[in-house]
């Protein structure tokens, strides 16, 4: 019987879930996801829960945050004037920005608060400080 191992190529079908049970990602109705194993494609704590599960397997892993998005960075949260964004922007809670650093790396924020005169952005994953549930299906190894 086929085992996963590390450097294998797979396709999963999966289900992430956060603890409350709400459905953040899911490949249903999509293409499985196809990844190698050791590559650094997905987060640490999704690589070790498909290694050694079997061809066709069915199982549910618990990430936890710090094998998943990591904890939430407050220095990644900051407040910015409303002066200082484009003049035609109406900015939303839950608005995604992207901004451009000094030496050309884009980082996605969010828009977490809308103040009279300013917002509040957060430069952190959506998923950090979460601990993650996956429900996994191996369906090819290579």
């Amino acid at each position: 019987m086929s085992i996963v191992k590390e450097n294998n190529t797979v396709k999963v079908n999966y289900t992430g879930k956060l603890a409350d049970g709400q459905v953040f990602d899911t490949s249903e109705g999509r293409e499985p996801l196809e990844f190698t194993l050791g590559q650094g494609q997905l987060i640490p704590g999704f690589e070790k829960g498909v290694l050694d599960m079997k061809l066709n397997e069915k199982k549910t892993i618990t990430i936890a945050k710090e094998e998943a998005y990591g904890e939430v960075n407050e220095a990644l949260i900051q407040e910015v004037k409303k002066s200082e964004l484009p003049q035609d922007m109406e900015p939303k809670v839950g608005m995604g920005l992207v901004s451009k650093a000094p030496d050309g790396r884009e980082m996605n924020l969010m828009v977490v608060e809308v103040k009279d005169e300013s917002i509040v952005i957060d430069g952190n994953h959506p998923l950090a400080g979460k601990d993650l549930i996956f429900d996994l299906e191996v369906l090819e190894i290579k």
